[in-house]
């Protein structure tokens, strides 16, 4: 052995010459330990930050999107929608002292159209004409009346006048005004009970209440 061979080393790292062996400790591992917690590191981040990203674009988890468009949803159907059921919107209806009423008779019975002006003035409507009804409606209404005004009339004066009487007919015509028509037909007896026609007025008044289990309820 040579002198210059450290004390408990031989083999390959025996000293044969002038060159000293280099004791170094192996690094593969190590190096292999680092990447692989480096890359764990690096998912991690990137799978959160996509999740920030869905969740700042989608504005929510899906039920907080869901809810928030049912919302948006019925505020618009309470705005604008016609209730299928009544025919009515949601906007509130007018009231008979906004309504301007021309009572016409349109039968072979005299005094009809005075006494039945009179009766919807007591129940709040303002009258405007009273008479007998022009020459293309008289003897020819057969309905118990026919409700004849503009057609901005029918989702408003129309609903209101109709509480007042059974079995109308509605007609549009090219009046400009917001005067409606009530022209009595022969198969006219008498208007609805007052109270009956105060219970119809009171329920255009109220929205329907939404379905159980929608969003707006």
């Amino acid at each position: 052995m040579s002198m210059l061979t450290p004390p408990g080393m031989g083999g390959k790292y025996r000293i044969t010459g002038d060159r000293y062996p280099r004791m170094r400790r192996p690094r593969g591992r190590r190096r292999l330990v680092f990447a692989a917690l480096g890359s764990v590191v690096v998912l991690s981040l990137v799978g959160w930050g996509t999740l920030q990203l869905i969740d700042v674009f989608s504005g929510g988890d899906d039920t907080t999107v869901r809810t928030a468009k049912g919302t948006a949803d019925c505020k618009r159907d309470q705005r604008h929608d016609e209730n299928p059921r009544t025919g009515r919107t949601a906007a509130a209806p007018p009231k008979p002292a906004d309504i301007t009423v021309n009572v016409y008779n349109a039968t072979k019975r005299s005094g009809l159209a005075k006494d039945t002006a009179d009766e919807l003035k007591k129940r709040g409507f303002k009258i405007g004409k009273v008479g007998n009804a022009p020459s293309e409606y008289d003897k020819k209404v057969k309905s118990p009346g026919m409700l004849l005004g503009a057609p901005g009339a029918t989702k408003g004066a129309f609903t209101v006048l109709g509480t007042q009487m059974t079995g109308t007919e509605t007609k549009n015509d090219a009046r400009k005004g917001k005067d409606v028509d009530l022209i009595i037909g022969s198969g006219f007896k008498d208007l609805v009970k007052q109270k009956d026609a105060d219970k119809a007025l009171a329920a255009l008044a109220k929205p329907e209440p939404a379905p159980s289990g929608s969003p707006c309820g």
